[in-house]
């Protein structure tokens, strides 16, 4: 027995010890509130610069790109983005041991689970540089990263909806169930609210009609927001886990 300021269970218990419920609510608050504080901000205080158009027609809502290029909003969203960075992709390596896990022998699914990491990496790094390059600095970099983020984004919906078709097709678990059908819903939502703005934003180019660039807006926001309640399915995915910091068994020494 180790003797001194302190003893060997001292040292072996976990330095940190989070329920996995309460690590996934906590990541998406992070950019969840930074969205809804510059908006606010953008609204109250830049709403003549925020809303502006080249077709300078009325408009009533910031894009997300515009409530996220001026101080202080610029450094709320890149604080919040770069705080949550670190969790997600500590999420998205999670996912991918739990579909190794479950589709070891199954090579479909298995390749399937890589396209998933893949798109889940390519997501938030497409996140990242859309945030950290505003649309007033670089626009062409800022457009790449969002459009980045938009592709893999739906990518790695589509893959994880199929792959959590085929788990809750072998396995009674409720829970699973549950997150099942909500990726499902929120992808479908997320598809058509893409296409909206999509729609909305092709439209506001070519014919600068008053208010269709708020609809775009609107839309985008709709978008986001779905995102960040299909990632929140963790909370039933990883309901019982919990994120520790410890010595690994084969390290502790008695």
């Amino acid at each position: 027995m180790l003797q001194g300021p302190y003893g060997s269970l001292d040292r072996d218990r976990p330095l940190i010890r989070l329920r996995f419920t309460s690590f996934a609510v906590g990541t998406v608050l992070l950019p969840l509130t930074g969205l809804v504080a510059c908006l606010f901000i953008s609204l109250m205080y830049h709403f003549e610069d925020a809303t502006y158009t080249h077709c300078q027609v009325s408009n009533y809502l910031p894009s997300i790109s515009s409530a996220i290029s001026r101080m202080p909003e610029r450094y709320i969203w890149r604080g919040c983005i770069g705080l949550h960075s670190a969790p997600r992709y500590l999420v998205t390596i999670t996912y991918f041991n739990f579909y190794h896990s479950r589709f070891a022998r199954r090579l479909p699914e298995l390749l399937l689970s890589v396209l998933a990491l893949l798109c889940s990496l390519a997501e938030n790094t497409g996140l990242l540089l859309l945030t950290y390059v505003s649309s007033t600095e670089t626009y062409n970099i800022h457009k790449n990263g969002f459009t980045v983020f938009i592709a893999s984004s739906l990518l790695h919906m589509l893959f994880t909806c199929i792959l959590w078709r085929v788990i809750s097709s072998y396995h009674v678990n409720p829970e699973e169930r549950t997150s099942y059908r909500w990726k499902v819903r929120l992808f479908l939502f997320n598809s058509c609210c893409c296409g909206a703005a999509y729609y909305f934003f092709r439209r506001h180019n070519h014919y600068c009609e008053q208010g269709i660039y708020t609809l775009f807006a609107f839309f985008e926001y709709l978008v986001v927001f779905s995102n960040m309640a299909f990632h929140m399915t963790a909370f039933w995915d990883f309901g019982s886990k919990e994120v520790i910091v410890a010595t690994p068994p084969e390290d502790k020494r008695y």
